[in-house]
């Protein structure tokens, strides 16, 4: 049976780069919530009564997207997986009791980064328009400046990676998020990683966990 991994830190703490490593490496199923509702952003959602019809209008607002919407999405992927590495949930304490009654967790990870590291990691990210490929204009940038590397398609800027926006997602993301991982630290399962080391290096150190998990 796979392990059952959560890796917790704030956006752009490089949560998505060591999950798809973790899943590769150990086999296992890359969950994550951002994902999941991307995938289902124009879902109609009119009749659970929220602000918004769409969850595509929660994330253009920079508000979070309601939890019974996503506690739906993420309790459907973990049935289907054998293995996974959770990545983006839980976000409020709500969320992690939800967690704990639909799945047993064998490790807990959080990645500290300070927060102007944060903002400089998510302003500087690009996205490719066609593909999806993701690039960093100081540590992952591509080959031609603003032109994909795999297909050739246009970099763009999400909506969700300027100044004012990331800055945004920061303060939501301590008010709701920090005490879950303060949750996890009361109950003594919390493994704290220094995320501003190199990305071989935090994946030294958090592979280093999971294999003794």
């Amino acid at each position: 049976m796979g392990k059952h991994i959560l890796l917790l830190g704030a956006p752009g703490a490089g949560k998505g780069t060591q999950s798809k490593r973790l899943a590769s490496e150990f086999d296992l199923e890359h969950v994550t919530t951002g994902d999941a509702l991307r995938a289902n952003k124009d879902m109609d959602i009119s009749d659970m009564d929220f602000e918004y019809d769409t969850p595509r209008e929660y994330m253009e607002s920079g508000d979070l997207v309601p939890d019974d919407v996503v506690n739906e999405i993420v309790k459907t992927a973990l049935q289907e997986a054998d293995g996974y590495v959770l990545d983006g949930y839980p976000r409020n304490i709500e969320q992690a009791e939800y967690l704990t009654e639909i799945t047993d967790l064998d490790a807990v990870l959080y990645l500290d980064v300070s927060e102007e590291e944060l903002v400089e990691r998510l302003t500087g990210r690009r996205v490719c328009d066609d593909c999806g490929a993701n690039y960093h204009v100081e540590f992952a940038p591509p080959e031609e400046d603003g032109v994909c590397d795999d297909c050739g398609g246009e970099l763009i800027q999400r909506e969700d990676d300027t100044e004012e926006t990331v800055r945004e997602r920061l303060t939501v993301y301590h008010k709701n998020t920090e005490p879950v991982v303060n949750h996890y630290r009361d109950e003594g399962v919390l493994v704290e990683i220094d995320g501003e080391q190199t990305p071989d290096g935090v994946f030294d150190d958090v592979a280093e966990v999971v294999e003794d998990a």
